[in-house]
């Protein structure tokens, strides 16, 4: 039988999010170790250019920045751990929690910064564009500006693929929308406001087969009307996909409150704290508003300061 090990703080992934508290709780003295997870770094590992994080006047690659932010984080003493957490039990006064290969880890306070992963269509060609950083992309509000003056496609049908839409319409020449049903998801409102762009193109009933390029960037899209199974080719330079996230919040479910899409519910707005005292989250697993690295990181400053002051309280 493995060793217990026990800590006084343990921060589940590794994003702006988990590495900003580790930093703020590492300068606690609160000895934080952190498990990485399955994509160290986060999303922000698959963003060649990140241009809207105050600090980096020239901009900065996504995975470079996660590597300042990881040295940032170790400079501090904090143990950060590849491997990932895959079971935790939150049900007594103790919140325990088992990683892959099953060690057992007993934490007093835990910042849950697993994040979210965005939703693709799961073609070989969107994946491979996607990989070469040559005009896919899941965030318009990141990734938009690249597309200045260009012909862009986005594919969605809700309330957040109209309004990145909308956001591409005032940067892009044209933008042609992807609808696969023959109405909207959205929100009335929001399907009035694409509808009403002169720039934005909206196409009912249309499934995208493949994304089209030059083995380096994208030139294009192949679609099909699934009423006519007519198919066209659109020509553009970037490829949005807005057909929603997936926090990764799936092994929280028993004990943690999540709402309907599996996003973590804060048990006091304006704080981290979960329903679970001594369980605190940061980032995109309870943002499904924001989703930017910014923001990430000004949770996890505020789960560092609140698991200070629950640890504090406790007389620790």
């Amino acid at each position: 039988m493995s060793q217990i090990e026990r800590l006084s703080c343990l921060i589940i992934g590794s994003g702006p999010a988990g590495y900003t508290a580790a930093i703020y709780a590492a300068r606690a003295d609160m000895k934080p170790v952190m498990y990485q997870g399955l994509q160290p770094g986060g999303q922000l590992t698959t963003t060649n250019e990140v241009e809207n994080f105050p600090g980096y006047p020239d901009g900065i690659s996504g995975p470079e920045m996660m590597l300042q932010l990881e040295a940032q984080a170790k400079r501090f003493q904090t143990d950060i751990r590849s491997g990932f957490i895959t079971k935790v039990d939150f049900s007594g006064p103790i919140h325990k929690c088992w990683t892959e290969d099953n060690h057992e880890i007993h934490a007093d306070t835990i910042i849950i910064s697993t994040g979210a992963s965005a939703k693709y269509l799961g073609l070989e060609s969107e994946q491979k564009y996607l990989k070469l950083g040559g005009g896919v992309s899941a965030c318009a509000v990141c990734d938009g500006f690249f597309y200045r003056n260009q012909e862009v496609v986005i594919v969605g049908a809700g309330d957040s693929a109209c309004e990145e839409a909308h956001y591409l319409s005032k940067l892009c020449t044209k933008v042609t929308m992807l609808v696969r049903k023959e109405s909207f998801r959205a929100s009335k409102i929001m399907a009035e406001r694409v509808q009403n762009t002169p720039n934005i193109e909206i196409l009912y009933n249309t499934e995208t087969l493949e994304v089209l390029g030059d083995g380096q960037l994208v030139t294009g899209v192949r679609v099909i009307n699934n009423t006519t199974n007519q198919e066209t080719e659109i020509a553009c330079t970037g490829f949005f996909v807005a057909i929603g996230h997936q926090p990764n919040t799936e092994i929280f479910k028993p004990f943690i409150d999540l709402d309907e899409t599996g996003y973590i519910k804060y048990a006091q707005p304006g704080t981290s704290k979960t329903n679970v005292p001594g369980v605190f989250v940061a980032g995109d697993a309870a943002d499904k508003t924001y989703r930017q690295a910014i923001t990430a990181a000004g949770t996890g400053c505020m789960a560092a300061l609140d698991a200070e002051r629950y640890l504090a309280a406790k007389g620790h």
